[in-house]
C-alpha cells in the first residue's frame, strides 16, 4: 500500500445523495442538479484538487421501504428524481484533461450489447478516463419498472453479473483484434474485416450475436469498480474488480473486508495488491477547529433524520419506521445490501446501535465516518483511518454541494501535499495508467477480461453458459 491518499468525489445526479435535507441549506446548490454548469464547475474543482475521479452512484429503484411507501423519498428528494449520469460524462470530460469518471450501471437494467457500446463511446470521448461501477440492483420497484416481477435473489444477481461481464469482456476485448482499425486513406480501408469478429453467446441469462459497434477504445475494458461486501460480493470483487468501494462506520470492519477480498483474489491467481480500496468518508473542514465545529453544528440543524432512516431502510430492506427509536438494531437477513446491515450489527459485536444513533450517524454523508476539524486535524484523521483500515483512498461524500469539495480542495489538499501523501500532479495516460502507474492502458493477465483478447482464441466460437 502506497502512502499516497487517493480521492474520488462520491455523487449522484439528484437533489440529495447521502445528506438528506441539506439541499435546503442556504449555502447548498443541489437544486441546480439538473443544470450542466454545476457539474462542469465541480469537475474543474476536482481536477484542480487532484481528485482521481468523480464516482457516480445510480439506480432506478425508489426509496419505498420506510413506512411501506415512497412518500418520504419523494417529499424529501431522497436520490429522487435522479437523472442519467452517463449523459454528463462527455461534457465534464471536455471541461477537464485528467480527471476520471466512474459511472454506476446495473447488470440488471442494461443489456450487455448496448451498454458495451455506451462505455466504449465514453472511453473514446474522454481519451481513456472512464470507469464502471458494477452493481446488481436489489430494488423491487426498479425491477418492476423494466417489466420484471421483482428483484432476483441476492446470490443469483451475482451469477447474472458474472455472465454479463463475460459478454461485455468479449465485446470489448475479442471482437476487434489489435490493429483491426487500419484507417488507411490511401487504400480506402477503415478496418480489416478479417480482424473484426462476431461475438456469439448463449447462456442462462443472456443470448446475443453481434460485432461490437465500436472500434477499441483507449482502455478497451473501462476501469472496473465494485462495491459489494457480502460473501458473494467479495467473490465477485476478487475475480473482477480493480477498485473496491467500501462503506462502514469503523476502520476495523473495512480492514477485515480488505484482507478477505485480497485473500480471495490471491486464490484466483490475481496479485492481491492489484486491487485498490476506497472507503466512504465525509469531511467538514474550516480554517480553525472552532470554525469547523460551528459549521458541523449548523449542518446538523438542517439534516432530516427521517430521510436518513428512509435511506437506510431501503438499503437493507428493513422498515425502520416500525422500530422504537431507542431500540437496538438487530441483524436480519434480507435480499437488500447485506453488508450494510452487517456493518452496524454482527460485523462489530462490541458496538450496539440504537435506531436513533443510526439516524444521527447516517444523516450526514451516509455510513462512513465524518471527519470534522481544521486542515491539520482532518489530514491527521484521514491518515489515521488509512493506516488503521489499510485503504488506498476515500470516496468523499458531501454535506453541501459543491461547498464540501471546494473546502477540501482549498484547505485539506494543500496540507496533504505538504506532508507528501498526496499527488503533486497527475500522471500520464488513461485512468487505469494514472491509478496503477503501469504504463499499460489494458487490463493485464490474469484478469478474466484479458483472456478474451482477440488473438488468444477463435473469436467466432459461441460461448455457452449453463
Amino acid at each position: 500500500m502506497s502512502n499516497e491518499i487517493r480521492i474520488n468525489a462520491f455523487l449522484t445526479f439528484a437533489p440529495t445523495h447521502l445528506s438528506p435535507g441539506l439541499w435546503a441549506h442556504p449555502n447548498d446548490r443541489s437544486l441546480e442538479y439538473n443544470t450542466l454548469s454545476l457539474w462542469t464547475e465541480l469537475a474543474r474543482t476536482a481536477e484542480r484538487g487532484g481528485y482521481d475521479a468523480l464516482f457516480f452512484a445510480d439506480g432506478i429503484s425508489q426509496y419505498d421501504v420506510y413506512g411501506g411507501s415512497n412518500a418520504s423519498g419523494v417529499r424529501l428528494g431522497l436520490q429522487f428524481p435522479r437523472l442519467d449520469p452517463l449523459l454528463l460524462i462527455s461534457a465534464m470530460a471536455q471541461a477537464t484533461q485528467h480527471l476520471g469518471f466512474a459511472v454506476t450501471s446495473s447488470v440488471t437494467y442494461e443489456t450487455p450489447y448496448l451498454f458495451a457500446r455506451r462505455m466504449s463511446t465514453l472511453d473514446h470521448l474522454s481519451q481513456g478516463r472512464i470507469g464502471w461501477n458494477i452493481v446488481t440492483s436489489f430494488g423491487d420497484s426498479g425491477a418492476r419498472a423494466i417489466g420484471q416481477e421483482k428483484a432476483r435473489p441476492h446470490d443469483e444477481r451475482y451469477d447474472l453479473a458474472d455472465e454479463y461481464l463475460d459478454v461485455v469482456y468479449r465485446l470489448w476485448e475479442q471482437s476487434w483484434e489489435e490493429g483491426a482499425a487500419l484507417r488507411d486513406a490511401r487504400e480506402v480501408v477503415f478496418a480489416d474485416p478479417a480482424k473484426v469478429h462476431e461475438i456469439r453467446h448463449e447462456g442462462r441469462f443472456f443470448s446475443m450475436q453481434g460485432v461490437h459497434y465500436s472500434e477499441p477504445s483507449p482502455q478497451r475494458t473501462p476501469l472496473l469498480y465494485q462495491a459489494g461486501s457480502s460473501n458473494r460480493g467479495k467473490d465477485f470483487a476478487a475475480l473482477h474488480a480493480e477498485c473496491v468501494f467500501l462503506s462502514a462506520p469503523s476502520p476495523g470492519i473495512v480492514k477485515r473486508d480488505i484482507a478477505d477480498i485480497r485473500r480471495r483474489a490471491e486464490i484466483l491467481g490475481r496479485d492481491p495488491r492489484s486491487i485498490l480500496f476506497f472507503s466512504l468518508a465525509t469531511v467538514v473542514v474550516a480554517p480553525t477547529s472552532a470554525m469547523a465545529q460551528e459549521k458541523w453544528l449548523d449542518l446538523q440543524r438542517h439534516v432530516s433524520l427521517e430521510g436518513a432512516l428512509a435511506l437506510f431502510s431501503r438499503w437493507t430492506g428493513v422498515d425502520l419506521s416500525t422500530y422504537d427509536p431507542d431500540a437496538p438494531l438487530r441483524y436480519a437477513r434480507t435480499e437488500g445490501m447485506q453488508s450494510t446491515i452487517e456493518g452496524f450489527t454482527v460485523a462489530d459485536p462490541d458496538r450496539v446501535w440504537t435506531i436513533r444513533e443510526l439516524a444521527l450517524h447516517n444523516a450526514i454523508g451516509g455510513k462512513g465516518p465524518v471527519f470534522v476539524g481544521s486542515p491539520t486535524e482532518v489530514a491527521d484523521a484521514l491518515q489515521r483511518w488509512k493506516d488503521e483500515a489499510g485503504v488506498d483512498g476515500f470516496n468523499l461524500s458531501h454535506a453541501l454541494m459543491p461547498g464540501t469539495h471546494e473546502d477540501f480542495v482549498d484547505l485539506v489538499v494543500p496540507e496533504l501535499r505538504r506532508r507528501g501523501v498526496y499527488k503533486q500532479a497527475y500522471g500520464s495516460g488513461t485512468l487505469r495508467e494514472k491509478l496503477f502507474g503501469t504504463g499499460k492502458a489494458l487490463l493485464p493477465e490474469p484478469h478474466p477480461a484479458a483472456r478474451h483478447r482477440a488473438a488468444s482464441r477463435n473469436p467466432v466460437e459461441p460461448e455457452t453458459h449453463a
